[in-house]
């Protein structure tokens, strides 16, 4: 007990210390009245809101992460943030940044996110028009900050959700889910059923042609602002090109809030009358449906790795509650197409059993 005492301690006495750094940092300016620590993301990083003194009362969110003097400007997030702003994508703004101490100056968006917001709908017809609205905003992104429109030197447009990024994702969630949390003994064969059935599956995503995805693109990193009821994308650090389908997915095939299989369909609809009125192309409806389908299996499947990894790794059971939803995705998907069945019902008998 002592010394988890001094443990706890430590720890304490850390925390205090950084906060009182951050507290320096802002306070150069001789205005601040308080510096508030927020709810954090799945990430490491954490948040902080920061008010200033009166007369002219204004907040702004700082961010704290790692260090990063040798990256510098060049940090993904940095990068990233710029380029989808110079493409007309709604994002937070950089209002100062220092490497040295991991600190990065945000506007405050304040802590209405969509997932929040849908919680006051009061009609199917109000949830697919606010979802009608982002896919607006998702359009955008693909269009205006992909190579074809906007040709760039960024790090991003030279990752790629090819075969081996999509099965490496696969391989995670054995591991982190069925391996580590679940600890199941899955048979030789199993296992071989399920490598093989996904590898399939994700060498048909990777023959698509591909866009600038967000790559975590749901309910919970869309910001609605007041008092306009702005839009923002955030947690956007992580883009690379991919399937137009992938952010498409992770939205309506969303962990965290569900939507009826009408409504996913009508705003499948919707996100195909955009693409094409804004590119001037036709799509496949069949073929885009049925690479939707593919990718929300294989989207979905990653997520439950990465929930149970936040358990194995860090300790963090607060996203296991989201499994039972995000296979439920899985289940509707994969029941639309016979040929997958066996593949299927693996996964489900030692996910159940």
């Amino acid at each position: 007990m002592k010394v988890f005492l001094t443990e706890v301690k430590k720890m304490v006495d850390e925390l205090a210390k950084a906060e009182a750094e951050i507290t320096s940092w802002i306070s150069r300016s001789r205005t601040i009245e308080s510096v508030n620590r927020l709810p954090g993301d799945a990430s490491a990083r954490r948040y902080y809101r920061v008010q200033t003194r009166k007369p002219e009362v204004k907040t702004y969110v700082l961010m704290r992460t790692e260090p990063f003097v040798q990256e510098g400007m060049e940090l993904p997030f940095i990068v990233v943030q710029k380029h989808l702003a110079n493409a007309a994508v709604s994002v937070p703004s950089i209002l100062d940044v220092d490497p040295a101490k991991g600190y990065i100056l945000l506007e405050d968006l304040g802590d209405v996110t969509l997932l929040r917001y849908l919680q006051d709908v009061i009609s199917a017809d109000v949830e697919r028009h606010l979802y009608e609205r982002v896919i607006d905003s998702l359009v955008n992104l693909q269009v205006y900050a992909s190579p074809k429109r906007n040709p760039a030197e960024i790090e991003a447009y030279k990752l790629c959700f090819d075969l081996e990024k999509l099965m490496w994702e696969v391989g995670f969630t054995v591991e982190h889910f069925y391996d580590g949390y679940l600890k199941r003994k899955i048979k030789e064969a199993d296992r071989k059923t399920i490598l093989e059935g996904f590898n399939e599956i994700c060498t048909e995503l990777a023959l698509q042609p591909t866009v600038f995805t967000h790559r975590d693109f749901h309910s919970r990193n869309v910001m609605v602002t007041e008092p306009k009821k702005r839009l923002v994308m955030i947690d956007f650090q992580d883009a690379r090109m991919g399937p137009q389908q992938y952010d498409l997915a992770s939205l309506l095939k969303d962990s965290y809030y569900q939507l009826e299989e009408s409504q996913v369909e009508r705003l499948i609809d919707y996100y195909i009358a955009r693409w094409e009125a804004e590119t001037k192309e036709r799509l496949d409806r069949g073929k885009f449906r049925y690479i939707f389908d593919l990718m929300s299996i294989q989207r979905n499947f990653k997520a439950i790795g990465s929930f149970a990894s936040f358990l194995n790794k860090r300790g963090d059971p607060s996203y296991l509650k989201f499994i039972g939803n995000t296979f439920e995705n899985i289940r509707r998907s994969f029941l639309k197409y016979p040929k997958y069945s066996h593949l299927r019902e693996v996964l489900f008998h030692y996910y159940y059993f």
